[in-house]
């Protein structure tokens, strides 16, 4: 007789997790606006006088740190509204300053230059913001050199296009991984995938500015979560709707119906407006012959390198990995070879959860300028379904091809289209393609059908 598994109790645990963490997301505005600074307020600099901050007030915050990276303390901000100055404060030692306005409305908050370390170079030092009662109020100062692009012959264009390209597909490929392996292991077609990419780049946003912590260990922390979040996906939706017969189709109509709700629920939590982070957002451009990237560019490059390296090694060499493979290639196969798949198939959420959520981070920061919006991951889901249809669907390797292609595709396409059109070109090649290969470059036809 097969044995018994604590799975349904794993299952109710993740699911009250997944609650939680959804009611803490959606009460974290209300306790960040509700919430009065502790200590005393900062002692008078010779600057004009402000007003006492009223005990009503809207706390507005955010973390100072300059282009490397480095908190920023004892630095003033203002803040003004229609010419009057209405709040003041300073950075403390980890950069992170809180002060409070009369009420809702639009302030010029204003960073003192002459309270910056000498060296730091401001890229942006005044921003207006719409404050708003109930909700998680951060303004973002930049800082580092202004990122331009110099003219450049054509070779030279193409090529920086090109490593774009590839810097792009890989940031496609990390996202769209986990949907390959989801479709391989289950036969499902996920539209809400798109949906766990937007949430992880939203929890390393509220980790990163409303908690303070740096962006690194925030995404680490928020790929935990969207593992975490994954894993409650399955147990609490998927497995069910399988045991109880429900066809691919009828899954499949379930994941956009869950698409729309997380979407939603997101732009209920977050905002409709687009966030920054607090790490990486102005950056010096360093020419590498000749191809310039900025830092964060080039590390979303190695970063993404290193993570779809370690996929492979984990699918090739570990017991794991070995056993998604074969659920892959014949789930009643390796079932009858005594293969626990209900705990491969959640494996394969969990960490097609946490590799979502790394792809929302570095596509916020190498694509959106190190912006978070609520509809990032949908924009993102069409690229992603291309990248995986045309290497192949329910191969990772196939995945990781196509979105390269992709990437390239759509980064060159700007040479010959419109900015704004610039996704047409890698559609347009995978139409091609699929005519004539319609399994995908590296799927096979007893996939298809």
């Amino acid at each position: 007789m097969p044995r018994s598994s604590p799975i349904p109790t794993a299952a109710r645990w993740l699911v009250g997790l997944l609650i939680a963490l959804l009611g803490a997301l959606a009460l974290s505005g209300t306790a960040a606006a509700a919430t009065a600074p502790t200590g005393p307020p900062p002692a008078p600099t010779g600057h004009t006088a402000v007003p006492a901050q009223q005990q009503d007030g809207i706390d507005v915050s955010g973390t100072l740190r300059d282009q490397n990276g480095q908190p920023l303390p004892n630095v003033r901000i203002t803040a003004e509204r229609d010419g009057a100055p209405v709040g003041e404060a300073r950075s403390g030692a980890n950069g992170r300053w809180t002060l409070s306005v009369p009420g809702p409305g639009s302030y010029l908050f204003r960073l003192d230059a002459a309270s910056l370390p000498p060296g730091t170079q401001v890229l942006q030092g005044e921003t207006t913001r719409e404050v708003t009662a109930g909700s998680l109020n951060t303004v973002v100062f930049r800082f580092g050199e202004e990122v331009s692009g110099a003219a450049t012959g054509g070779f030279e264009t193409f090529l920086r296009l090109l490593v774009d390209g590839i810097r792009f597909g890989l940031v496609i490929g990390i996202s769209a991984v986990g949907l390959s392996l989801i479709f391989g292991t289950t036969g499902l077609t996920n539209f809400a995938h798109g949906e766990m990419v937007t949430i992880g780049a939203v929890i390393a946003w509220f980790i990163n500015v409303g908690g303070g912590v740096q962006l690194i260990p925030a995404t680490i922390i928020a790929m935990l979560i969207g593992a975490l979040l994954g894993a409650a996906n399955e147990l609490g939706i998927w497995r069910r709707l399988r045991r109880r017969g429900a066809g691919l189709i009828a899954q499949l109509v379930v994941s956009i119906g869950l698409s729309i709700a997380l979407r939603y629920l997101v732009l209920i939590i977050f905002g409709g407006r687009s966030e920054s982070f607090a790490d990486y957002t102005g950056q010096t451009v360093r020419n590498y012959g000749p191809v310039a990237l900025t830092d964060k560019d080039l590390s979303a490059i190695v970063i993404a390198i290193v993570v779809l390296v370690a996929v492979a090694l984990l699918l090739q060499k570990t017991r794991i990995g070995k056993a998604m493979r074969a659920v892959s290639d014949n789930r009643d196969l390796a079932a009858s070879s005594g293969i626990d798949v209900d705990r491969v198939v959640l494996f394969v959420w969990m960490l097609g959860g946490a590799l979502a959520t790394l792809g929302g981070v570095l596509f916020a920061l190498s694509e959106l300028s190190s912006t978070v919006q609520y509809e990032m991951g949908f924009r993102l889901l069409l690229l992603m379904f291309a990248g995986v249809i045309l290497g192949g669907l329910g191969t990772a390797y196939g995945a990781l091809l196509g979105c390269l292609i992709v990437g390239i595709l759509v980064q060159l396409s700007t040479l010959v289209l419109p900015l704004d059109l610039k996704y047409l070109g890698g559609l347009a090649v995978l139409i091609v393609i699929l005519v004539f290969r319609p399994q995908g470059l590296l799927g096979s036809r007893a996939r298809i059908g």
